[in-house]
């Protein structure tokens, strides 16, 4: 009997291996072919990138609202290009089918935008844990905003990923009224709870 596991089938009669052995030196090799040192700084930049994928699908994982978790899923999809950019060197990156573009930067503006005029925006800082999806995003809004940071970095010898500053700048905005939303409907739900609990 088979069945999926990560997104991969077991193929009968033959053991596929995640491990190859490759990286034992302490080296990767990159998207285009190039082998760097695995603490190497564009490496660290795609590791975190890793990294905020895996918050993000946690906080998708928590919210059982809708809207957020498309757009959630959106994002996702997003940073599989942006992955593909930051593992390809300068010299290479024309040879990929897509990058980021300030078309998606708007795209996160609209959903921003959005969210703002339902859900309205905090006139003050904001102490993160109302709910358990908020407060997942609020981890991935840090992540974020390190991702961010590791790219400006990267960018300052490579030149080549000013669109991926904009976009992860825009980005960390957009997970900050994410988990402002989800904050108002944690509160919605609570309040709507009280009331049906004083009514029996």
């Amino acid at each position: 009997m088979s069945g999926e596991i990560g997104g991969v089938w077991p193929v009968a009669g033959r053991v596929r291996r995640i491990y190859t052995r490759s990286g034992d030196q302490g080296q990767t090799r990159l998207l285009s072919g190039e082998t760097l040192e695995k603490d190497d700084l564009r490496v660290n930049t795609y590791g975190t990138l890793d990294e905020l994928q895996s918050h993000l699908g946690m906080a998708r994982a928590l919210m059982s609202e809708p809207t957020l978790r498309s757009m959630l899923y959106a994002i996702q999809k997003d940073l599989f290009v942006a992955g593909s950019e930051l593992a390809s060197t300068p010299t290479k990156l024309a040879r990929l089918k897509r990058r980021l573009t300030t078309e998606d930067v708007s795209v996160l503006e609209a959903k921003m935008d959005q969210l703002a005029e339902t859900f309205g925006i905090p006139g003050s800082f904001v102490i993160p844990g109302a709910s358990s999806d908020s407060a997942a995003l609020h981890v991935a809004r840090s992540v974020c905003r390190r991702v961010e940071r590791l790219i400006v970095q990267l960018n300052r010898s490579a030149r080549s990923y000013q669109g991926l500053i904009v976009y992860f700048n825009r980005l960390s905005d957009l997970l900050f009224v994410m988990a402002w939303s989800a904050t108002v409907n944690a509160l919605a739900e609570s309040v709507l709870d009280e009331l049906v609990a004083r009514r029996k």
